[in-house]
């Protein structure tokens, strides 16, 4: 039996690819999907989201949730510069041979819930069975725990892209974006109890995908979305390239393979408290790696990948991608 899946976004070029690989993926059912503000508004995610339902077409359509707009206490940073404006790479500079657009509008049909209470609703519906993919700001989830803190306790598995424990932020020099951009909510995540299994940027910056690998891949499996594929990310291998990354680094799509997979990475028991009050140091996930008995140490909250077999993940994600391409 497939694994119920909730995933909670902000789409985002990366985010759009770790979509397409769960859509990708039989071992699980993406039965919700709620969309958060983030890499762009949570208008614009929510219309992400259904831009990429309309492309790959599921044969089961999961229930889609307008999340929060902004942070829990602060006013929401975004990051089209890396996504776009649209956060799918500017699609409206693409053209059909007669000139109207490759990607017209979509309709959305967001439910009648919040994300928040869409998130509760479906782990209420999937009691201990329930695995959540977070790959955006954790607002969602923040709120979700805030409304009724008792049933969030049975997800089976929770598991967060965010963080940077030994490695330096991609936001600013300490911090990584979605913890940035709502610190408190990451904060109260990791507080909350919850089974998080972190994905920072220590491992997700081991994936980076080069232009000419997703090129080839996508060549043995032409078609609409593999076109709809090479069209959106090409500002984020543009924005790879201006930042010496050298690809498209695949944090988002690691985190969801990571919750097919686990054994894709190499976890470690760790306490992580996000810092939400220093002038320099916001959205800082900071890790007790003490080389101290375990009894002197802060109690771990969560689990965090450390390392990562990148040659296995790219060959794995690259292989679904074709799947979802077909």
């Amino acid at each position: 039996m497939a694994i119920p899946l909730l995933i909670d976004t902000d789409p985002g070029i990366d985010d759009a690819l770790a979509l397409l690989l769960a859509f990708a993926s039989p071992e699980v059912s993406v039965e919700a999907i709620t969309a958060v503000a983030g890499n762009v508004p949570v208008e614009r995610c929510t219309a992400n989201v259904f831009r990429i339902l309309e492309m790959v077409k599921p044969s089961r359509t999961p229930t889609v949730a307008r999340g929060a707009a902004a942070p829990l206490l602060r006013p929401l940073i975004s990051a089209g510069y890396v996504h776009g404006a649209d956060g799918l790479g500017d699609l409206h500079q693409f053209k059909n041979p007669d000139g109207s657009p490759r990607y017209p509008p979509v309709e959305l049909l967001p439910a009648s819930l919040d994300g928040p209470d869409l998130i509760l609703e479906t782990v209420a519906r999937f009691a201990g069975e329930l695995v959540v993919v977070a790959i955006g700001p954790l607002t969602n989830l923040a709120l979700a725990l805030q409304r009724e803190r008792d049933r969030m306790t049975s997800i089976r598995r929770l598991v967060v892209m965010g963080g940077a424990v030994a490695s330096p932020g991609n936001v600013t020099p300490l911090a990584e974006f979605n913890f940035y951009v709502d610190p408190e909510a990451a904060a109260q995540v990791l507080e909350s109890g919850l089974p998080v299994e972190l994905i920072p940027l220590d491992v997700t910056r081991q994936v980076i995908l080069s232009r000419s690998a997703l090129d080839s891949r996508l060549s043995t499996c032409p078609g609409r979305l593999a076109r709809f594929i090479a069209d959106f990310t090409l500002k984020g291998f543009a924005f790879g390239a201006e930042v010496g990354e050298g690809g498209l680094t695949l944090h988002d799509p690691l985190a969801l393979a990571v919750a097919l997979d686990p054994s894709l990475v190499s976890f470690e028991a760790l306490h992580v408290a996000v810092e939400c009050e220093g002038r320099l140091s916001r959205g800082m996930a900071v890790a007790d790696r003490r080389p101290l008995p375990a009894h002197r140490k802060l109690s771990p909250n969560c689990r965090v990948a450390m390392s990562v077999d990148a040659g296995r993940f790219l060959s794995f994600f690259l292989d679904r991608l074709c799947r979802a391409s077909r």
